[in-house]
């Protein structure tokens, strides 16, 4: 197949934080008839409505929730719709799949073709199958639209079986895919649209020679998409060898951790940390990755978490494909809450429901913590990552620190109090939900009347016997106050901050704090937390110019999700008191 002759034209990037796109600076750039268009698009708020997609494509975004597109969705689609090639540059987690996807299932509806139309290469079967399920799920209500995922690790047959039959888009690695073309059992002769994602990951793997075998193999007229978080010089030259004129767009995503993922460190020993880690689930426990670097390490972790009567799951490089599959699809489903990973088996990792990234072991490098942190805080969702750091590591914070823009600050292990907190108010929080489940479910709320009528006249017992007995059977038989030997945690949070050279404001008042010992100081709960996208910083302002208090004798705080603990002296005023009743959170 002859080489085609391309330059790289109309590119466009995104300026940071705002849906605003500027023309590049670069020189070769000739034609900027599509930046004005972009621009006007950018300046009121577009759903996807506005794109022009078909009505069976519109009926599978609402069914998913979808309004408004993401930049990347903003700016590629257009492009794609008037069937150009496309360079794009975007980190995972921005909504790319759907900004590739939703264009060609809208031209691909009412294809009559037996033969595949689309062929999408990924880098890891994960990710392959991840991408099929994202055209699956778009394509929903749209008829005869059929899409497979090929890669290694499966029957070879099944596989066989699935292209004979009409498929539209084929979703796979680039050894399967090679694997189906010299065997004749994949035909390739029909395919207008070819999508490379993530293909810097691709490279990295060593699939250059494989993915140039494949295009030269395709027809040549075809529409070319290529997407890469990052822009090597070898994307540069397969870009300017195979595609034609393309549109490039470039999202940046610097801070994205910084706006979305929250990170925390934790000190914490080797001998400690798996303490240090149920006390962290003890507050946190629905949609975890814990990532380790060891498989025999996710085994005896997952045991542990499971006889602590958490529902969890192992994921690596030992599990066969289809239980990574069905593990997965547990996650996604709810089924499992915990999972424990390497990061091998984790790559390309995508589900919505995972707000709380763990990172066990310390990572190898910054590129494999931004991989790790990235499972969570995905598409515009906020998420949460924690590190947990020894002695030895602390110095390597700076460089993670640089790599994410973001500064990553101090967490205490939680401790008993705070966990028999969270225990209480987990149990009122279940109490009341089922209570309003019962009354508006007439059949259940017969059934329970009928309950309580046999237990107050047949067995003679009173109502506050039969809450406190119910109350019971909900915490079961062990002991639902945590009363465990806590004195490791201060030796955990206790270091000098001024020795790591971290300059970390947060670290200084949380070592202050944790020699108070609670000694004279009375527990504050405020309904504030993260879900406020609140800071230590915040609460203390916040505390200091509503009470005129100095922040000098504000003791530990605590931050959740719904809500928040500090430590006040307990001979405060009654009007003092009377103000933080009524306190509002600055951020």
């Amino acid at each position: 197949m002859a080489q085609k002759t391309k330059k790289l034209s109309s590119s466009y990037e995104e300026s940071e934080y705002k849906n605003e796109f500027v023309k590049s600076s670069k020189s070769d750039i000739e034609n900027d008839t599509n930046s004005k268009d972009l621009k006007k698009q950018a300046s009121h708020e577009k759903n996807f409505k506005d794109f022009g997609f078909k009505e069976s494509i519109l009926k599978s975004l609402e069914k998913k929730g979808y309004v408004n597109p993401t930049p990347i969705q903003l700016a590629a689609i257009p492009e794609l719709m008037q069937g150009r090639d496309l360079l794009g540059q975007a980190q995972t987690g921005t909504g790319k799949t759907a900004a590739f996807a939703l264009p060609i299932i809208d031209k691909l509806e009412n294809n009559n073709e037996i033969k595949a139309k689309v062929l999408v290469m990924t880098p890891t079967r994960e990710l392959a199958t991840q991408v099929a399920d994202s055209f699956k799920s778009y394509s929903s209500e749209s008829k005869d639209l059929k899409t497979i995922a090929i890669y290694g690790g499966t029957d070879f047959r099944n596989q066989i079986s699935s292209l004979k039959r009409k498929t539209d888009i084929v979703v796979g690695t680039p050894g399967r895919i090679m694997d189906h073309i010299r065997q004749g059992t994949f035909n390739i002769n029909k395919v207008n649209c070819l999508v490379l994602d993530e293909a810097d990951e691709m490279l990295k793997m060593g699939f250059l020679e494989d993915i140039e075998w494949i295009i030269d193999k395709l027809p040549e007229d075809k529409q070319m998409v290529l997407f890469s978080a990052t822009m090597p010089n070898e994307i540069k030259i397969i870009a300017k060898k195979y595609l034609n004129n393309p549109a490039e767009i470039k999202i940046k995503s610097i801070k994205k951790e910084a706006q979305l993922i929250s990170q925390k460190f934790v000190n914490v020993q080797r001998q400690y940390k798996l303490q240090a880690l149920k006390r962290i689930l003890e507050i946190n426990n629905e949609g975890v990755i814990i990532f380790v670097r060891t498989k025999s390490l996710t085994t005896s972790i997952a045991e542990e978490l499971e006889t602590a009567g958490h529902s969890v799951a192992v994921l690596n490089g030992d599990i066969p494909q289809n239980q990574r599959e069905a593990t997965v699809d547990r996650l996604k489903k709810g089924f499992i809450d915990i999972l424990v990973a390497t990061d091998v088996a984790a790559r390309g990792l995508d589900v919505e429901r995972i707000k709380l990234v763990i990172n066990y072991d310390f990572p190898f490098d910054s590129e494999t913590y931004t991989h790790r942190i990235g499972r969570t805080g995905r598409a515009g969702r906020t998420g949460e990552a924690i590190l947990f750091v020894n002695r030895r590591e602390k110095h390597f914070l700076r460089g993670l620190e640089n790599s994410t823009k973001s500064k990553i600050e101090e967490f205490l292990i939680p401790s008993n109090k705070i966990i028999n907190e969270n225990r209480m108010d987990k149990l009122t929080k279940d109490i009341n939900k089922n209570s309003v489940i019962i009354e508006k479910n007439n059949e259940n709320k017969s059934l329970m009347i009928d309950i309580l009528d046999t237990l107050k006249f047949k067995y003679s017992m009173n109502e506050e016997n039969i809450a406190m007995a119910a109350i019971n059977l909900a915490i079961g038989n062990k002991p639902f106050f945590v009363e465990e030997d806590e004195s490791w945690i201060n030796k955990q949070n206790s270091f000098n901050p001024e020795k790591s050279n971290r300059g970390n404001i947060r670290s200084k008042n949380s070592n202050r704090r944790s020699n108070y010992q609670n000694a004279g100081f009375e527990t504050f709960k405020f309904n504030f937390g993260r879900n406020n996208n609140i800071r230590v910083g915040n609460i203390i302002s916040t505390i200091c110019n509503a009470t005129n208090l100095n922040g000098k004798v504000i003791g530990k705080i605590q931050i959740f999700n719904d809500y928040s603990l500090v430590d006040l002296p307990k001979d405060l005023k009654k009007e003092t008191k009377n103000q933080l009743k009524n306190l509002r959170i600055r951020n």
